[in-house]
């Protein structure tokens, strides 16, 4: 990694990880992008010093970027990236100019959400067989909890048992930012949640987190997502299984039967209406469908 460039990298990502609180994966991929543009640098310049590192150096690394068939998401994570650096550097008093600013992102192609039907999640929590040992109630409660409160896959693997609030039937969930939000609970995942912590006191599984594996070990994010790829796999057959498809589906069947985009976005602990406003596009295609299949003139 150059030395120029990189040369405020550790403050950074110390910055990162413990005042931002980003996640592991979050900060490996922003120190990725960093070192990636530091290596196109060294590569094509010599003693380049940092003050004169400007965006006509950044133009050509994307340039260079897209070149190489990376695709407009990528390259535009690559941009935030370098920004996210230079302000923390200009807050340091670092540098004068922040060479993002002349840099626009690139428009991406419009990528609608993935879901589940209804009937398929039906099939997914009523037909699915998982057993009765203590791993397979973990594997229906990861399955239970991000259909039921669409909450992200890290968010689901930090609850605490502590975050249950029971008598107010909701639980806490500590999002992106550090933010906490209040999830309602129904009675039927309650009492799903009772019947767990009984069998984790039984298997003598002593930890704070809310959801444990067998040996008492935290669950950890590949576990979450092979876990659920198995268990969708035998109800749909979309390309895509991951656990955010049970956070798409749960936002899309709260619109469909009647939910306000501005509770949805609450609920998903988006920060702007604008992220939240995708699932539109989602309700206004069934609604073509409907139309097309059921007028006498669609």
């Amino acid at each position: 990694m150059g030395a120029v460039f990189g040369q405020y990298f550790d403050d950074f990502k110390h910055f990162l990880r413990f005042e931002k609180r980003y996640s592991p994966h979050t900060l490996t991929a922003y120190m990725a992008d960093l070192g990636q543009f530091s290596d196109y640098l060294d590569q094509h310049y010599d003693d380049l010093s940092f003050s004169k590192i400007n965006h006509f150096h950044l133009r050509g690394w994307l340039a260079e970027l897209k070149e190489n068939s990376q695709n407009e998401r990528s390259i535009n994570r690559k941009i935030s990236s370098i920004n996210g650096y230079y302000k923390y550097l200009l807050r340091k008093g670092l540098v004068e100019k922040n060479p993002t600013g002349l840099i626009h992102s690139l428009r991406l192609p419009e990528r609608l959400p993935t879901f589940l039907k209804e009937t398929e999640t039906e099939n997914l929590l009523e037909q699915v067989s998982f057993g009765n040992d203590f791993q397979a109630c973990t594997d229906r409660l990861i399955l239970e909890l991000l259909y039921a409160s669409g909450m992200r896959r890290s968010e689901l693997i930090h609850l605490k048992e502590a975050d249950i609030e029971w008598s107010l039937r909701q639980i806490r969930v500590l999002g992106k930012g550090n933010k906490e939000r209040l999830l309602p609970m129904s009675e039927a995942i309650l009492d799903q949640l009772r019947h767990y912590l009984s069998l984790k006191k039984e298997a003598n599984i002593e930890t704070a987190t809310l959801l444990a594996l067998p040996n008492g070990k935290a669950l950890y994010e590949r576990y979450v997502y092979a876990r659920v790829k198995k268990y969708l796999s035998q109800v749909t057959t979309l390309k895509k299984k991951s656990p955010h498809i049970l956070r798409h589906t749960f936002a899309t069947h709260l619109l469909n039967n009647g939910a306000s985009i501005q509770a949805i976005k609450e609920l998903l602990g988006h920060s702007s209406i604008a992220a939240t406003q995708v699932y539109t596009h989602i309700n206004i295609d069934e609604l073509k469908k409907i139309h097309k299949l059921n007028h006498p003139r669609g």
